[in-house]
């Protein structure tokens, strides 16, 4: 299937398959929130896509939210934030790049399990 979609108002939304099967949704207006917010993350949403997909790991975040880990060069790792709605959607919240890797080992592993 086609991993981006767009709408008849020119929005473009891009799918991307999570480890778990979920497909998850990013679209542009998330998109430009999660680079204004993240300035280095400006030029990376095939990457953070690709993190949804080719995650290294994927933990359990807060609120009912998913985090896929993949590393990012040789000192980061981007986290991608993401809810899995239903076994067939799913979609991005924020993502963003970290160098500390501590806090995201104490928190529960849901793949590979």
């Amino acid at each position: 299937r086609n991993p981006h979609h767009r709408r008849n108002d020119g929005e473009m939304t891009d799918i991307a398959i999570s480890r778990r099967g979920v497909p998850i949704r990013l679209n542009d207006e998330r998109w430009e929130h999660i680079a204004s917010e993240h300035l280095e993350l400006t030029g990376l949403r095939a990457e953070v896509l690709m993190s949804i997909s080719h995650a290294d790991r994927v933990v359990v975040g807060n609120h009912d939210t998913i985090w896929a880990v993949r590393q990012h060069g040789t000192r980061y790792n981007l986290v991608v934030v993401y809810r899995e709605v239903s076994p067939t959607d799913g979609f991005v919240i924020t993502a963003f790049l970290t160098s500390r890797t501590a806090w995201l080992d104490r928190r529960q592993q849901i793949w590979p399990n």
